[in-house]
Order: C-alpha cells, then structure tokens, then sequence
C-alpha cells in the first residue's frame, strides 16, 4: 500500500458497500477523497507527491486548473507544492467554464488537477475550456487515477495513487452487491 492508499484509509475515504458511479455504473468501493482533503496535512503531502511526480519528468507548469468540486482544493495545494497559481471551472447552465473573474493566458502550460480521474470527462470539459483560450494542456493530474489508464487522449496522467475498482452495469451486478442499497456518493448528476 502506498502512502496515498495509508492516508486515505486514515481517512476513512476508502468506502465499501454498493454505489452507483457519475458513469452510471455501480461498484462496491467508492473513493471519496473530500475526506481526505478535509485534512489540511494530509492534502499537502498529496499534494507534495503528485508535484514531485511532475517534477520527475520535467513538466513545465504555469497554472493548475481543477474542475469544481472536486478538484478545487488539490489545485489549490498543488499550484502551492508548484509555486504556481490556480484557478477553477465549474459547469453554468451544465457547461464547464471559467468564472469569478478567471482567465487564461495564452500559450500557458496547464495542468488539470482532480481528486480522482476514472473516465476524464470532467477534466475533458475543462481541456476545452482551456484550449479555446490557446493555452495547452500538459498533463491530468489528481490524488487517484482509477482509470487503469497511463494517458487518456494523448494526455499523461499524473497521481498520487492508482487504484483498481470493480464496476458492472446495473443488470450484471453480483448478487451479493445486488442485496445491499445503492447510494450516490459524486457530486455529478446522473443523466
């Protein structure tokens, strides 16, 4: 076990029990990392990982940008361990976009920082974001990468941990998962 994988359980972030995913697929584990975040230390020495990580392999970074909610406060700790700044997209009217007053210069180099990246979407929403004010997008970044992935659309994934969890669709659920009631952990509706 890394020491991501400690600090989560000392946080009591690794969850089991049935949950139904942002994807709409169900599990029996859930990684809410919002309970290790909460933890001021623990987040910095993510935090600090992930930016030795980077700077392992000599990512240029001029801003970090995480995706409301979940990327909010390790971007933050990030762009701290960095020396750079951040800022955050959140969706309007269901769009990612930049509010508050942020902006994005050209020709920045970008990372995108989230607390757990599985399929990429919210961190694909944020690319454009990016992108349609000409400044490139380097890496995703986040606390856990459970995509099984090293890179998703030419983009290196960068994390603190990874971690493998089992999901099915709602009709090959195992019958031992099928008996306990689903929850809804995400901050993502489903559709």
């Amino acid at each position: 076990m890394d020491r991501t994988q400690e600090l989560l359980k000392k946080s009591d972030a690794l969850l089991e029990g049935h949950f139904i995913l942002s994807s709409g697929k169900h599990s029996n584990r859930y990684i809410q990392c919002a309970k290790l975040i909460e933890n001021p230390v623990y987040c910095e020495e993510v935090a600090k990982i992930i930016a030795g990580k980077i700077k392992e392999k000599e990512i240029k970074v001029d801003l970090c940008v995480g995706p409301a909610m979940g990327g909010v406060i390790i971007s933050y700790e990030l762009a701290r361990a960095l020396e750079v700044n951040a800022i955050f997209t959140e969706r309007e009217n269901g769009k990612m976009t930049l509010r508050r007053g942020f902006s994005i210069e050209k020709n920045m180099n970008v990372i995108i920082v989230e607390d757990v990246i599985t399929t990429g979407k919210s961190s694909f929403e944020t690319v454009d974001v990016i992108e349609s004010c000409g400044a490139n997008v380097v890496a995703l970044t986040s606390i856990v990468n459970r995509s099984n992935k090293d890179e998703i659309n030419g983009l290196p994934i960068i994390s603190a941990s990874k971690i493998d969890v089992e999901v099915w669709d709602e009709e090959d659920l195992p019958e031992e998962i099928k008996k306990i009631p689903a929850t809804k952990p995400g901050s993502r509706s489903l559709k």
